[in-house]
């Protein structure tokens, strides 16, 4: 079962994840870290890819839930912004701009601050950002974007073993989460949460568990021309994994 996350447990996080940030703007990055995106169906094990991606190159992992929470409240977000410096801040304000005139993008108070936190994120780099459409938000030439599927039969054998389901209640709860996922992608951006186009890899995790999906993905960063300046500060983590 998922930890309940609370307002408490959100404001600990965020600041523990600030004073990680203000340590790392103290050093000096040669090279950019990598953002890696992961949108996910119900069931398909996208969780787990996405924890076992971040492990596997020493990443910092955003759960879609505590993303949303901290787009939902004013004070969280504009404090995660102001971990960036004046040119950050700046950069982000005219890049969002840029994105809701080319995207069209409604301006929900809570959409602005969505992208604001993603997009802090992302300037930060070495982060692996889980749903909330965060792949439509980052520029997608700095970023991964990976969409983890699986047939419906596999994602209820899967909920039916992580929350004691019968196959039915699996498949309606599987129904319920993915009309919300793709309803947000509709109302917020536009767009169809399942359009490849919008993605750089899709996984179907009937083929391989997560832990080699995870493997795959970080295969798939080394080889992409949009990673190729990120490449060289994975290494540790790359000749760990494949050795």
């Amino acid at each position: 079962m998922k930890p309940k996350i609370t307002a408490a447990t959100v404001q600990q996080l965020v600041e523990e994840q600030i004073q990680r940030w203000t340590t790392m703007g103290r050093e000096k990055k040669k090279k950019p870290y990598p953002v890696v995106t992961i949108s996910r169906e119900a069931g398909s094990g996208g969780r787990e890819v996405a924890r076992y991606l971040a492990e596997y190159l020493k990443l910092d992992l955003y759960g879609s839930r505590i993303v949303s929470e901290v787009a939902k409240s004013a004070k969280m977000s504009t404090a995660v912004v102001e971990t960036l410096d004046e040119k950050g801040r700046s950069m982000l304000e005219d890049w969002i701009s840029i994105l809701e005139t080319e995207k069209n993008l409604w301006g929900y108070e809570y959409l602005r601050h969505l992208t604001k936190v993603i997009g802090t994120i992302g300037r930060h780099g070495r982060a692996v950002i889980v749903g909330r459409g965060a792949h439509l938000i980052l520029p997608a030439e700095e970023t991964f974007r990976v969409r983890i599927v699986a047939p419906m039969e596999a994602r209820i054998k899967n909920f039916q073993k992580e929350f004691k389901l019968s196959a039915e209640e699996a498949r309606k709860r599987i129904i319920v989460i993915e009309s919300d996922r793709n309803e947000f992608i509709r109302k917020y951006f536009h767009a169809d949460i399942a359009d490849s186009s919008t993605y750089d890899l899709t996984i179907n995790t009937s083929a391989m568990d997560p832990k080699a999906a995870a493997q795959l993905i970080t295969a798939a960063i080394c080889l992409s021309n949009k990673m190729s300046d990120r490449v060289e500060i994975l290494k540790p983590a790359l000749t760990s994994l494949f050795r």
